[in-house]
């Protein structure tokens, strides 16, 4: 098969390639310092995950026309809810938790229970990526005529040579041993970021995607939210005493995706969450 023209290039922390008009660049590094926890925290206004990076990032562009998108951690953790959890911010709450406030109101009547710094703990982010010049470019919705407004799977399917992979982590917390929340960008044939959650397991996806055949260029962005309750993935286990791919955000989505529709993304695990479903949006690029 011929490869299409391409350049790619690598430093300690940052791979990048070029190919046609487009280039895609990631940087990857350790976790940040104290003292850059401090900052971003106080910009962000709740204590950070367990392990932020906050220096990855993701950042692509279309070189002629100034069109740029990112992803990037600390712009993922402003899309966390910061405050009291509301309808449809996906609360969820350990199963332990009624029983440990029981204990605790027998013990004392007149305790109360309320969050000096309210925040969603589970640092669930419906966080798709942004454009670095909104005013300028922008996403809308597509044509549903339209073919070219959709992903193509079976495309993205083939078996295609591989000629860039990077995986940029953005943040991790094991939420005080009650499951997993994390964030990753996969660049490969599209990028995608994910938040897996338990003891309720929820994946939130976006894909991007461009032909480069297109024109004008068009990018095509698809984010789905799954959800469902934590037994539901724990019966498609392949063994029952091994718990361990709970863990894993690749076997929690494709367990979610293996759930009919009506429960992954309509009733879901029963939090009201309003990530569940799926919107695609296009940005035409006018050079």
């Amino acid at each position: 098969m011929n490869l299409p023209p391409h350049t790619t290039s690598e430093t300690n922390n940052t791979r990048k390639i070029d190919i046609f008009s487009w280039s895609l660049e990631t940087n990857v590094a350790p976790i940040i310092s104290a003292s850059e926890v401090d900052a971003m925290q106080a910009n962000l206004g709740f204590p950070l995950p367990e392990m932020t990076f906050g220096n990855n990032s993701l950042v692509i562009k279309h070189n002629p026309s100034g069109w740029e998108y990112r992803f990037d951690t600390e712009t993922a953790l402003k899309w966390v809810k910061n405050g009291e959890l509301q309808s449809g911010d996906g609360s969820v709450k350990v199963g332990y938790s009624d029983a440990w406030f029981k204990s605790r109101v027998e013990s004392d009547p007149s305790m109360s229970l309320s969050a000096t710094k309210p925040y969603d703990w589970t640092y669930t982010s419906m966080y798709p990526g942004h454009l670095l010049e909104p005013n300028r470019f922008s996403f809308s919705e597509p044509n549903p005529t339209n073919p070219a407004h959709n992903i193509p799977i079976a495309e993205l399917s083939r078996q295609d040579p591989i000629l860039f992979y990077a995986e940029v982590p953005l943040y991790e917390d094991e939420l005080h041993d009650n499951g997993m929340s994390q964030i990753t960008i996969r660049v490969m044939h599209e990028e995608s970021d994910a938040n897996v959650i338990l003891p309720t397991s929820t994946t939130y996806d976006t894909r991007m995607y461009h032909s480069f055949s297109s024109s004008p260029p068009l990018v095509v962005r698809e984010s789905t939210g799954w959800e469902a309750p934590y037994e539901y993935i724990k019966r498609q286990l392949p063994s029952k005493t091994d718990l361990s791919p709970l863990i894993d955000p690749n076997y929690v989505a494709k367990s979610l995706t293996n759930l009919p529709e009506e429960l992954s993304q309509g009733s879901g695990a029963g939090t009201g969450w309003r990530g569940l479903g799926s919107r695609i949006d296009i940005s035409i690029i006018d050079q």
